[in-house]
């Protein structure tokens, strides 16, 4: 990776030992392992970083923040492009000494640090395994291509060209479902559009 600020930045979070808590994690290494971003754009599994993640914001224009939820009223799977403002109620604490990401730009907005942030969440069905558990449920499984999409999707929006990764751990099929959600997404927004209603994306996988 070049050594360059990033001047967009994704991050997932989440805690991959939780099942469906990881789900921000997979999306980050499903982005990595299948397309290749300009420099100037940077990809990354932050885990359970917190307040620990604010240097990382540096010389940042964009950010976008791919993340479990829970109570969102949505079915386990649905994927939702959300403000950081809105999507603090439903966000999933990580562990006991967690905070909010919007809690985590205000305190980044204090010493100066304050990109423009959006957040893909992604409701979960099951955080709580009775043990320690890598690996995500089902609905939230077949929800990780359309997760992977709204990232692709809002990117695009930001003028962000990204192609395909060659190499032996590509997926030619998961490129060809994250393709049609994609195109699905943009036909959603299209639609939103034309009603005048705010361009949010909430659609089961």
């Amino acid at each position: 990776m070049p050594d360059i600020e990033p001047r967009i930045l994704v991050l997932g979070i989440g805690n991959v030992l939780m099942l469906d808590e990881g789900i921000g994690n997979r999306v980050a290494v499903d982005l990595e392992k299948n397309y290749r971003f300009p420099d100037d754009v940077r990809i990354m599994d932050a885990g359970t970083m917190g307040l620990g993640m604010m240097h990382l914001f540096r010389g940042v224009e964009f950010m976008l923040v791919v993340d479990a939820m829970d109570g969102s009223g949505h079915p386990p799977g649905t994927v939702v492009r959300i403000a950081p403002e809105d999507f603090a109620p439903n966000q999933v604490m990580h562990s006991l000494h967690d905070i909010r990401f919007v809690d985590v730009l205000e305190a980044a907005k204090l010493i100066g640090l304050m990109p423009e942030a959006d957040c893909i969440g992604i409701q979960v069905q099951d955080m709580s395994p009775a043990e320690i558990t890598i690996g995500l449920s089902e609905p939230v499984e077949a929800a990780v291509p359309r997760a992977v999409a709204a990232v692709l999707y809002v990117l695009e929006e930001r003028g962000v060209e990204v192609q395909p990764l060659e190499g032996p751990d590509a997926d030619d099929a998961f490129r060809d479902t994250v393709a049609e959600a994609k195109e699905d997404i943009a036909r959603r927004q299209a639609e939103r559009a034309a009603a005048g209603t705010p361009p949010t994306e909430e659609a089961q996988s």
